[in-house]
């Protein structure tokens, strides 16, 4: 069953929602674009997801602590590749998430991540299948490597 309330004709589309949702920190427009059998193997917390209900529990924290921190945040995608045929799709990227306060629009922080997302098409629309972020790791510290540079 695919939560879906849109169809994302496009991969594209996809991408959008992924943008505005975060913005606007609205977890179900969120989720609507992840297939329940989804995949995911996140830079944060746990080394794997794949279970929608667990993603929506990520989410949700996620959301509401950039809600209690009353924080905006805005997602780009940089070096976008997409590589699709009829029913399968490969975006490799990398994102940037700034903060800014809700009140004021001041920058408090900024990073990078890379991401691969794998979709397949369902019903006519894409779904994420697949998702995988990553940091490069510093030699030096063993630390993540947050921006672009």
């Amino acid at each position: 069953m695919y939560l879906m309330t849109a169809v994302f004709s496009k991969v594209q589309d996809v991408l959008e929602n992924y943008k505005t949702s975060v913005y606007e920190k609205d977890v179900e427009k969120f989720l609507s674009m992840y297939a329940p059998e989804m995949r995911i193997y996140d830079c944060w917390g746990n080394w794997e997801v794949k279970d929608l209900s667990l993603w929506k529990n990520n989410v949700a924290e996620w959301f509401n602590g950039l809600n209690e921190e009353g924080v905006l945040l805005k997602v780009d995608f940089h070096d976008l590749v997409v590589e699709e045929d009829i029913s399968l799709a490969f975006v490799y990227c990398t994102v940037t998430f700034t903060a800014r306060l809700a009140e004021g629009g001041e920058q408090l922080r900024q990073m990078s991540n890379r991401f691969t997302y794998g979709l397949k098409k369902v019903n006519e629309s894409w779904f994420i299948a697949h998702e995988h972020s990553s940091l490069p790791i510093s030699v030096e510290t063993g630390k993540g490597i947050y921006n672009i540079e």
